[in-house]
């Protein structure tokens, strides 16, 4: 919660609190993981791990998506492969890496987060990690993914609803 006053005035205004049922959510609500997935939804585009590179490739560009989320039937996350994966891979190899199987392809390290993940834990993790996806996991199964364009669109509209409660309170004041 934030609290601001007025110097002129000597009236205090507290962000992020809710003050009654229909009120609007608290800051800590607006700023998780599970915020932006309840505005974008859960839908992840997924992969098996014997698929080939080029069987990803394909649907990596018919999705217009940078990454799938390698897993087993039942939800389990076993890695994940991005576009990033596969250029280093052609790259490297030439155009015969496209008949690699996921499996050899992928981050197999993956690191996750919860609903109740900040934004700004997403961010720290994200910047360290150097990558753009984030799988979100709930009881050891996949339940949704974050992007940084995501995470980013999300931060704007903080502060721009922060921005537009500080003008409604100077202009009570």
């Amino acid at each position: 919660t934030r609290v601001l006053k007025s110097p002129a005035s000597g009236r205090t205004m507290n962000f992020g609190v809710r003050a009654a049922v229909g009120a609007p959510p608290t800051e800590e609500m607006l700023m998780t993981v599970k915020s932006i997935l309840d505005a974008k939804g859960r839908d992840v585009v997924t992969i098996e791990p014997e698929a080939t590179l080029q069987e990803a490739a394909r649907l990596l560009g018919l999705r217009r998506i940078g990454a799938a989320v390698v897993t087993r039937a039942d939800r389990t996350i076993l890695g994940i492969l991005s576009e990033r994966d596969i250029v280093r891979l052609i790259g490297e190899r030439g155009a015969d890496a496209l008949a690699m199987n996921v499996r050899e392809a992928m981050t197999s390290k993956v690191s996750t987060c919860r609903e109740s993940s900040t934004i700004n834990e997403v961010m720290e993790v994200m910047t360290h990690g150097r990558f753009r996806h984030l799988p979100v996991e709930k009881d050891g199964k996949l339940d949704g993914i974050v992007s940084i364009g995501d995470v980013v669109k999300r931060r704007i509209e903080d502060v721009e609803r922060e921005a537009e409660q500080i003008r409604e309170y100077i202009a009570t004041a």
